[in-house]
């Protein structure tokens, strides 16, 4: 973070090295330049590294503006204790919002972690509930970390059959283990799915497309002008223009 002569804190573009106003509080979302349709889509191996350089506190890796695009939730504030619909900036859209949090145990003892969001009056509970094989993450032909498939589900009880809603979440954590340890820094994405279930598959159903021809970035530079950055520093930013990919 620098400054201005008139005391107004800035932040200084890796890519271009133009330096931007950030008066007060403001986020991303204030930041001038940015065009309507840029979207935030880090594949599965950058989630993975953000998230170690993250959890390393890695200066040289971890980008300036990574808490601004995925912000760490805490405590009761945390996924597994709130509806996805009250996560900060989470909508019915089908955009995907990504947080940094830490899974607890469901219990004192044993490993099994905490999904029930919240129980009703008649003991009925809402929860997110693992679907699908635990999966390695590979970067450069190694394990980096492992992704889990989450839906949530409500009337969740003895009672009554539990109803499968259209809220996924991807969960990521580092290391060899199918499962996170307790207290572990994962990060994770959220979306509502918005297109029909296909052949009953989750994996085919809760990934938003993704773009086959690379990935773009996009700046401004000293002169107000914008381009196309030779590398993308927050991977993976995408220009949508109706069907098309702007690259």
């Amino acid at each position: 973070m620098t400054w201005f002569s008139d005391c107004i804190p800035t932040k200084t573009c890796p890519s271009c090295g133009h330096r931007i106003k950030c008066p007060g509080k403001s986020g991303i979302h204030d930041l001038p330049g940015l065009p309507a349709g840029v979207k935030f889509d880090p594949s599965d191996q950058e989630l993975v590294e953000h998230l170690e350089a993250k959890t390393w506190s890695d200066t040289r890796r971890l980008h300036p503006l990574i808490d601004e695009f995925i912000p760490t939730l805490e405590g009761e504030n945390g996924i597994c204790y709130t509806h996805p619909e009250r996560l900060p900036g989470v909508s019915k859209d089908g955009s995907v919002r990504h947080f940094f949090h830490r899974p607890s145990k469901a219990y004192t003892t044993g490993t099994r972690k905490r999904r029930k969001v919240h129980t009703d009056a008649e003991g009925n509970e809402t929860r997110w509930h693992k679907t699908g094989k635990t999966r390695p993450v590979l970067v450069n032909g190694k394990v980096k970390g492992h992704k889990k498939i989450l839906v949530l589900y409500t009337n969740y009880g003895k009672q009554r059959k539990p109803e499968k809603t259209s809220w996924v979440m991807h969960q990521y954590h580092l290391g060899n283990s199918e499962d996170e340890k307790d207290g572990e820094l994962v990060v994770s994405k959220v979306f509502y799915q918005t297109q029909p279930r296909q052949c009953g598959s989750v994996l085919k159903e809760s990934s938003p497309a993704r773009p086959s021809n690379g990935q773009t970035l996009i700046y401004f530079d000293q002169n107000g002008h914008n381009g196309v950055a030779p590398r993308p520093v927050i991977p993976n930013f995408n220009v949508h223009v109706e069907s098309s990919i702007v690259s």
